[in-house]
């Protein structure tokens, strides 16, 4: 589909030039004139038929082509989601822990809880042991990078604890040794707990660290170069739903997904990261950049539906001149004595509706929302005009046919009058009372007899 630049001559591929354009290049790709918007090229139909001789298998080739594109979008989408589901698969594995840490776990606290933390009173031995506990926390501890409780300030707190209930042990304090014993428990439970939710969030950090870079990068590219065609776009159209302002705020939101991200791997790095903390905020990242993907995708084919809706608009315009066009010519060949002021005051608007909204279409940046409205009001108005000039054609005929049907009364003086009266209204160019005065004046003398000329008239336009 060949277009011939105006202002040089030079011709290039429809598809390839509306790309270009679209990707801010202004300018004749051979001798750069510079162009101001994509509609100063028109079709060169010559060069058109050429090419069809020259290459008569150009549409196999290009099915062919894009088939291929198709498969490697597709591709390039598998990999995408391939990617994404691999870091939901990661994500359902943090809800397990390796047989070997869970059993670790639940031998400790077990075991600790049976022998050392019973409904008993306490001995010296069994102090003993439940100030292993805390150091048994902190060998495990050192293997996690950085939990949300400072685990270190809580086992010397829990010591503290254990130094208050020996004393109670000394004074055979035994309901108040059993509370402090189940309450030291409860808080050596509560560190297990938090370790335990690091150990299971650090295999999917450390897994999908490389994984959540890439994808967030390739939504920075995508936002980036969404921004840059509405960009472009915006010069020759008016986004009229705020499409440019979204999304740059869309891609303001994946760079700071971004940082973010560098602002938790420098925290593992540097031994200050929470394994748990990154998780939940990678996750959400993950859905938040699905969201986004959707959101730019819709957007991008909006408005590219701009380019088919300003061809649509020109078409209809086209269009439309054509059918005023015969209406007018319709009446011009009738031979009236002129026509009624409404069709006149009709017939002004519609045409003056036509040019606005085609000067607006010449426009460098057109709005094609506004344009649409306009169109669809200038549809109705076309479909009005030709009613009406329907409607002065059918009273101009019948005004004829029902006079010369009365002639057969003529001798009666409410014809004359009806019949004098009619013409004049009718040399008036007021075609529907001259129809009524005379009809009227008619049925009085022969009952029936209008009625029978109308259905006669439209049953012969039908046919």
């Amino acid at each position: 589909n060949p277009v011939q630049i105006n202002s040089c001559s030079h011709c290039f591929c429809k598809a390839c030039f509306d790309k270009s354009f679209r990707t801010g290049n202004k300018f004749c790709p051979l001798c750069r004139d510079k162009l101001v918007t994509k509609r100063i090229a028109n079709k060169n139909n010559d060069l058109k038929r050429i090419i069809d001789l020259l290459f008569p298998d150009r549409e196999r080739i290009i099915k062919e082509e894009e088939e291929d594109f198709e498969k490697n979008k597709e591709q390039y989408t598998f990999d995408s989601m391939k990617i994404k589901q691999e870091i939901q698969d990661d994500s359902s594995y943090i809800r397990e822990v390796s047989k070997d840490t869970r059993d670790n776990y639940k031998e400790k606290k077990d075991v600790l809880k049976e022998r050392y933390l019973g409904r008993k009173l306490m001995n010296e031995e069994e102090f003993d042991e439940i100030q292993k506990k805390p150091r048994n926390i902190m060998k495990i501890d050192k293997q996690i990078t950085k939990t949300d409780i400072d685990v270190l300030k809580r086992i010397k707190e829990i010591h503290g604890e254990i130094d208050d209930a020996r004393k109670l042990l000394a004074e055979t304090k035994v309901d108040e040794l059993a509370k402090e014993n189940k309450k030291i428990s409860g808080e050596i439970d509560e560190l297990y707990t938090a370790l335990a939710k690091e150990y299971k969030a650090r295999p999917f950090v450390e897994k999908n660290q490389n994984k959540m870079l890439t994808l967030i990068a390739h939504q920075q590219a995508a936002s980036k170069k969404l921004v840059e065609k509405l960009q472009h776009i915006d010069e020759s159209y008016e986004l009229t739903h705020g499409e440019l302002e979204k999304s740059k705020e869309l891609e303001k939101e994946v760079n700071d997904m971004n940082r973010q991200y560098t602002v938790d791997t420098q925290s593992i790095a540097d031994g200050k990261g929470v394994y748990s903390a990154i998780q939940d905020s990678w996750l959400q990242m993950l859905d938040r950049l699905r969201e986004i993907d959707q959101e730019q995708a819709k957007m991008s084919t909006d408005v590219d539906g701009l380019y088919d809706s300003e061809n649509v608009a020109n078409d209809s315009i086209k269009r439309f001149k054509q059918e005023v066009s015969l209406v007018y010519r319709r009446l011009e060949r009738r031979n009236l004595p002129g026509n009624p002021d409404s069709f006149v005051q009709m017939y002004t608007l519609v045409v003056n509706e036509i040019g606005h909204v085609s000067d607006e279409l010449s426009q460098v940046r057109i709005n094609m929302e506004k344009i649409s409205n306009e169109l669809i009001q200038i549809s109705d108005d076309v479909e009005r005009l030709k009613r009406e000039a329907d409607d002065i054609i059918n009273s101009a005929n019948l005004v004829e046919l029902t006079t010369q049907y009365s002639n057969k009364y003529a001798d009666k003086d409410a014809i004359k009058q009806a019949q004098k009266l009619a013409m004049q209204l009718y040399n008036e160019y007021n075609y529907k009372d001259a129809l009524d005065t005379i009809a009227t004046a008619l049925e009085k003398v022969e009952p029936g007899s209008y009625q029978r000329l109308e259905n006669a008239y439209y049953s012969e336009q039908r046919e």
